[in-house]
């Protein structure tokens, strides 16, 4: 298809586009404008007329042409001899023999040991319209499409408690993004006050919203409500900031609720008519009373009082939640909580308050059908841990349990790995080396980037090349299809020998399961994918290059929430489950409760004098989308080392000054970044940068980029998740600290021997088959300690 060209008058053109990922412009699909000349993009600059964005770009965006021609860019197949692995041994090829090579790996996969011995691994989806699993279900016809995130500690949980609780898609600040008037539509209200819980929006700009509409909303009159454990803007700006330790979300919630609740500001109509086991949840919040709420969570009391009467007292109030409630063992009941807190003040689906989605809105419907071409006899292998019933709503293995089989065989280990959109060793897994030597003794892996990475050059045997959203035929879809409010394109502005996402699992879809991929062209796939909800094709959506989408407010008094087109929830009782009714089929309580980290100083009170600090990580760096960008100058300038946050009268007690090198351990390993001494932390708490490695280092192993030397992440546990299979303590771990006189000080032996993991806390099969606590012929008795056998979890 021939992509519009507006023509400058001197040699070069532009071209409309939404961006979207890669490079990460994801998941907002910022409007723009793509300069070519010579062949070449030689500029991105903001598109004034896109209604979300205006105009505006961030510096990833404005950075695209020194991404797309960066000298450490590959845009060919490579290849390498397994035995070479973690050498810089790479050969071009072409794609087909690429292809050639994985597709006669995989057809003797499963001829000799069965479709799901082999795996595939995500990490932020890149393109709207495919996940590894589309790419497993579909093409490679396994059912083990997973992450290395333990916990899958990022967006997953909270759409599936949003699921659970609601029956809907991915609740989302009502900005309204729907409306081509915006903020100044009739039908819309400016929220009084905003909740910002585990977010920084101004510096992610994630999950579909635009982060910088809440400033525009500030302007109009919002005020902020920040529940996070760091000073961020938001933070320093807010009417009410809960300055919280790290992991006590679900007891700040229940605080909040209970305020609510006892001071009768709760909406009683929206309540009675809607939702299911108020009573029950009454009863839960008021078992933590404010200062028992303030002496677990730190917050002040009149701070938690003050912050519960805005939110009970506003007319509208709107929500956000980020990632902070994910990386949480604790966070599906946070997760809960929160839900109910919009729910019971009457927030949900209406002006200005948090909006809702229709079921499976645009792309949902061809994952779904993509899992359907798994017999069921072979779905039921996938690998999910059996404590975590309710884990197979997800439709996805589970990380940690993975992990275990890798190196334990429970239950079989798998023989080829596919990575899409996931750099894992400097970016997701917890105890990263295990990891590398996991994928290591596969028979065969294969990654999709734009550049050489740290586990490319570990582990990998095929490199193939994803084009930049400059080079691909796209579709953005915010909330890969939940609550969407717009559909845009990305127009390819330039040809490179790379392909994307989308156009791999085609190819290689086409050539080992055709029947699933029955069409000829990217565009036809998006047509048929777009007539689910909408009477266009492709074509029409590139013409007006984005459109917003019609939205109704009170869709659950409408019939428009339920499959069946009934008034309500999509949820067993019809309402919003205060009171969860399938929980307890999972040996789960039905109500939300808070339970203490697995590593915490209250939880550990023996690690405490050695481990006396709070860990809190990933913070986003603006500069940067997870481990991307390291390799752009002009982004490496903003933000050149990685960073650990202490309070100075912290740095002061252990000697640290400004821009000093400092070790951080827990029990589990350690990892060395520079100090910035700020009062945006807590005394007790440090905040360490996330996803570094150093591309300017030697690649190869075992310093491959340095990626270990300065990961925060080998400070996690792993499989320390909680009772349903959700959150790690990415966010909520103990830590020491110490002057270092550089990187290089890192200890790679540290600590000699694993760490004791009890089962009350933790499933390392592996740490606990050392220890001699877990006999791989008898798995179920290890499974049995991990929890009580009754509806609440242990305490401590």
């Amino acid at each position: 298809m021939t992509v519009k060209k507006i023509e400058c008058g001197d040699g070069t053109y532009k071209v409309r586009t939404c961006a979207w990922s890669p490079p990460g412009d994801h998941p907002v699909g910022c409007g723009m404008y793509l300069t070519v000349k010579d062949g070449k993009v030689v500029k991105a600059e903001g598109d004034p007329e896109h209604p979300i964005t205006n105009g505006r770009l961030c510096v990833r965006c404005l950075a695209l042409p020194e991404w797309i021609y960066n000298d450490k860019r590959i845009t060919t197949p490579l290849k390498r001899d397994p035995k070479d692995r973690g050498l810089d041994r790479w050969e071009p090829v072409s794609w087909d023999e690429a292809f050639d090579i994985i597709e006669a790996k995989v057809r003797e996969i499963h001829e000799k040991y069965g479709y799901e011995y082999i795996g595939t691994f995500q990490g932020t989806g890149r393109v709207a319209t495919l996940y590894a699993p589309s790419l497993a279900f579909a093409a490679l016809q396994t059912p083990n499409a997973t992450s290395v995130l333990a916990g899958e500690s990022c967006y997953g949980p909270r759409c599936c408690v949003a699921n659970f609780i609601l029956g809907a898609g991915y609740p989302e600040l009502d900005y309204a993004a729907f409306f081509p008037e915006r903020y100044d539509d009739p039908r819309y209200r400016v929220p009084e006050y905003i909740v910002i819980w585990g977010k920084n929006p101004l510096y992610s700009n994630p999950d579909g919203l635009f982060g910088h509409a809440i400033i525009d909303l500030q302007k109009r009159g919002s005020k902020f409500i920040v529940i996070d454990p760091r000073i961020t803007w938001c933070a320093a700006h807010a009417e009410y900031h809960l300055q919280l330790r790290p992991g006590t979300d679900a007891a700040i919630g229940l605080g909040i609720a209970n305020i609510i609740i006892q001071e009768d500001l709760y909406d009683h109509e929206f309540v009675e008519k809607w939702c299911f086991g108020f009573d029950e949840f009454a009863r839960r919040a008021a078992e933590y009373p404010v200062d028992r709420v303030s002496e677990i969570t730190w917050v002040p009391e009149e701070t938690i009082v003050g912050a519960a009467r805005a939110i009970g007292s506003a007319d509208p109030c709107s929500f956000l939640w980020g990632v902070a409630l994910d990386e949480n063992p604790n966070g599906v009941q946070a997760g809960h909580t929160f839900l109910s807190i919009i729910a019971i003040t009457g927030n949900l689906d209406v002006p200005g308050g948090v909006t809702l989605s229709v079921p499976a809105s645009f792309m949902g419907k061809w994952r779904y059908d993509c899992s359907l071409q798994i017999p069921p006899e072979v779905y039921d292998k996938q690998i999910i841990n059996p404590v975590h019933k309710a884990y197979v709503a997800r439709q996805q293995g589970h990380p940690d349990s993975m992990l275990d089989a890798l190196e334990t065989g429970v239950p079989y280990r798998i023989k080829m790995a596919w990575f899409i959109g996931t750099n894992p060793l400097p970016n997701m897994g917890v105890q990263t080396k295990r990891w590398e030597e996991a994928f290591k003794a596969l028979e065969l892996n294969v990654i999709q980037d734009t550049t050489m990475t740290p586990s490319a050059m570990a582990f990998c045997d095929i490199f193939l090349p994803v084009s930049t959203f400059a080079e691909q035929t796209g579709i953005v879809l915010p909330h890969f299809g939940r609550n969407t409010h717009m559909l845009g394109v990305t127009n390819k502005a330039v040809e490179m020998d790379c392909k994307s996402d989308l156009e791999i699992a085609m190819a290689i879809g086409k050539r080992l399961n055709p029947k699933a991929w029955p069409w000829e062209t990217v565009e036809e796939f998006f047509t048929e994918q777009i007539q689910t909800k909408l009477d266009i094709t492709y074509e029409d959506l590139q013409d007006d290059n984005l459109i917003q989408l019609d939205f109704e407010y009170y869709k659950y008094e409408k019939g428009l929430l339920r499959n069946d087109g009934l008034p309500g929830f999509n949820t067993p009782t019809g309402l919003v489950e205060l009171s969860a009714s399938i929980y307890p089929d999972w040996d789960e309580d039905s109500l939300p409760y808070f339970k203490e980290p697995p590593f915490s100083p209250v939880s550990r009170p023996e690690l405490a004098e050695e481990y006396p600090l709070v860990l809190t990580t990933g913070g986003r760096m603006i500069p940067y989308f997870h481990s991307e960008g390291r390799q752009i100058p002009s982004l490496r300038k903003l933000v050149p080392d990685p960073i650990v946050t202490i309070n100075p009268k912290t740095a002061e007690k252990y000697g640290i000054e400004q821009g000093d090198w400092v070790r951080m351990r827990s029990p589990f390993g350690e990892c060395i970044q520079k100090a910035n001494l700020t009062i945006e932390v807590e005394e007790r708490v440090i905040h360490a940068t996330h996803g570094w490695w150093f591309p300017e280092q030697d690649g190869e192993a075992p310093n491959l980029f340095g990626t270990y030397k300065a990961n925060v992440n080998n400070l996690v546990p792993h499989h320390a998740v909680g009772r349903m299979g959700w959150g790690a303590p990415y966010k909520c771990m103990i830590c020491n600290i110490a002057k270092a006189s550089s990187m290089e000080d890192y200890d790679p032996s540290y600590p000699a021997e694993p760490f004791d993991v009890d089962p009350d806390y933790s499933l390392d099969l592996k740490t606990l088959m050392h220890y001699g606590k877990f006999d791989p012929e008898h798995p179920e008795e290890t499974y049995k300690l991990a929890y009580a056998s009754d509806s609440t979890p242990k305490e401590v």
